[in-house]
C-alpha cells in the first residue's frame, strides 16, 4: 500500500518566546519487509537558526534545531510517501507466559531491539497493583505469550471509551486507568504496563494511521492525530508482534510506523525547551491518503 502523508504541527505563544531548542521525530522510518520511506521532507517557520541531525538510541533519526530570535508562532509540517507491505499471519509459536523467562534469559544482545530494555520500569511507566491486577485477569494457565498479548489487546478495547478529552499528554496511565476514559497514548501505556507486569517485554510505537478507510469499513479510531500502539516481544521464533488497543486490531497496511521506545517519553514528535511566559495553544492536523 502505497501512501502520502501530511503532518501540521503549530504552537502559538501567548508571549515571544525566544531561545528554543526543539528535537522532532517525524519522519516515518524504513524497516526491512514493513515500509520504506519514499521521500519525504520537514520544514520549520521561523527558518532555525542553528540545526543539526542524529540517531537515537532506538536507531530513529531525529533533527534538533535552535530558535533565537523571539517568535509568536512555530509551524512545523512533514510531507512523505510511504510503501507499507503486507504482514503474513504468523502462527502462534510463542512460549507459554512460564517458560517465557528461560528465553528472555537466553538473549544476550543489548541492541535497541533486545527484549531487555523492554521488561522493567521506563520514565512514565512505574509499577501499578491496579493494572497488575486486570492483566492476571487475562493470563489463564496454559496461554501462550501471544495469546496474553492478544487478550488484552481485546480487553483493554471493550473495557475502555475513546475519549479525546478525558486525557491529555502528561495523564498517567493510572489515572487513565482509573477513568476507563483516553486515547491511543493511554491505552497503550496501560497495555505496556499490563503486559511488562507479566513479565512480558513490550514498547511504545509511535506513527500514523490511515485516515481514509476502505469502502465499506468504519474509520478507525486515533486516525486525526499521531497514532500509538504496543509492541510485544513474543519469543525467540515470533520476535516481535504490534497490537493496537485502541482499535483492537494488529497493525497492519493502516499502520505506518515512525519510531520505537520504551514509551512515549523516548518518542515524542516534538520536544523542547523555550524561553518565555504565560500559555500557548497548539494545532494538529494529520492526512494520511491512499494512492490509486
Amino acid at each position: 500500500m502505497l501512501y502520502d502523508l501530511s503532518l501540521h504541527m503549530g504552537y502559538i505563544y501567548d508571549v515571544p518566546a525566544s531561545g528554543a531548542r526543539h528535537v522532532m521525530r517525524l519522519m516515518p522510518l524504513s524497516l526491512t519487509n514493513r515500509q520504506r520511506l519514499v521521500a519525504g521532507s520537514i520544514t520549520v517557520s521561523p527558518t532555525p537558526d542553528e540545526q543539526s541531525h542524529f540517531v537515537d538510541f532506538f536507531d530513529h533519526p531525529a533533527t534538533a534545531f535552535m530558535l533565537r530570535a523571539p517568535h509568536e508562532t512555530l509551524d512545523i509540517r512533514m510531507q512523505a510517501r510511504v510503501q507499507v507491505e503486507s504482514q503474513p499471519i504468523a502462527a502462534d509459536f510463542s512460549p507459554l507466559l512460564a517458560d517465557l523467562p528461560e528465553e528472555i534469559a537466553g538473549i544476550w544482545s543489548l541492541a535497541p531491539d533486545s527484549p531487555h530494555h523492554f521488561l522493567g520500569e521506563s520514565p512514565r511507566l512505574t509499577q501499578a497493583r491496579e493494572i497488575a491486577d486486570y492483566a492476571r485477569n487475562c493470563a489463564m494457565p496454559g496461554l501462550t505469550a501471544m495469546q496474553i498479548a492478544h487478550a488484552l489487546c481485546a480487553r483493554i478495547n471493550k473495557d475502555f471509551t475513546y475519549d479525546p478529552d478525558a486525557t491529555t499528554v502528561d495523564t498517567t496511565p493510572l489515572e487513565a486507568f482509573r477513568l476507563k476514559r483516553g486515547v491511543c497514548q493511554d491505552f497503550t501505556h496501560i497495555m505496556i504496563l499490563a503486559l511488562r507486569s507479566l513479565g512480558i517485554p513490550a514498547g511504545y510505537v509511535s506513527g500514523f494511521l490511515r485516515t481514509i478507510p476502505p469502502p465499506g469499513k468504519e474509520r478507525l479510531e486515533g486516525a486525526d492525530a499521531m497514532h500509538a500502539w504496543v509492541r510485544i516481544w513474543c519469543g525467540e521464533t515470533n520476535d516481535w508482534i504490534e497490537l493496537d488497543p485502541t482499535n483492537n486490531i494488529p497493525a497492519g497496511t493502516d499502520h505506518i510506523v515512525v519510531a520505537y521506545g520504551r514509551d512515549y517519553s523516548d518518542v515524542v514528535p516534538v520536544i523542547g525547551v523555550l524561553k518565555s511566559y504565560g500559555g500557548q495553544r497548539t494545532v494538529q492536523a494529520v492526512d494520511v491518503v491512499p494512492l490509486k
